[in-house]
């Protein structure tokens, strides 16, 4: 810290004391998973305030909180990007079989236990809902079927024009 880089040494020792006081709340050390989660709620809370700061359009504290947020980001494992984390939802979806938005908790569930520390919650459940709805692609419930044309209805069926309803439609 010769270098007097202030910014670097205070983001450093509130994440130090924020891993102290997970290990006092489970009354033991911490292993390396449990301390990145830990450093990923910080830079959670240093994005949320970003967001916050802007609508406040307070531009010395975003700028504040983007340096601190550059500092634990370097602790970090690297972030997935949106279409990683697309193709390991398409795999957890084709896994659970889920078919509708209904499914997304049995999604995500699946989905985050490969991206946990890797993606953003928030982009997680984005996708997944995403998909899930059938906006991003072939996933999901399909949507309802054309009126059958008289050749496919067969020789049986009524013509629509001489029933008054379409061919296919129930009554």
């Amino acid at each position: 810290m010769r270098s007097q880089d202030v910014v670097r040494r205070e983001t450093i020792r509130l994440c130090l004391s924020a891993i102290r006081n997970e290990e006092v709340a489970r009354r033991g050390p911490l292993d390396d998973p449990a301390e990145l989660a830990v450093l990923g709620r910080q830079a959670r809370m240093r994005r949320e305030s970003i967001e916050a700061f802007r609508r406040g359009g307070r531009d010395e504290l975003v700028a504040k909180e983007t340096a601190e947020l550059g500092v634990i980001e370097k602790y970090l494992p690297a972030q997935l990007g949106e279409s990683d984390v697309r193709e390991a939802i398409l795999r957890a979806i084709a896994e659970t079989g889920a078919s509708g938005p209904g499914a997304q908790g049995k999604v995500m569930q699946r989905a985050m236990v490969e991206l946990r520390g890797r993606a953003d919650g928030k982009l997680v459940a984005g996708v997944v809902a995403r998909l899930l709805s059938g906006e991003g692609g072939a996933v999901g419930p399909p949507g309802p079927l054309p009126p059958l044309s008289p050749e496919e209805a067969g020789p049986h069926a009524k013509r629509a024009d001489e029933a008054g309803e379409a061919i296919g439609d129930p009554k």
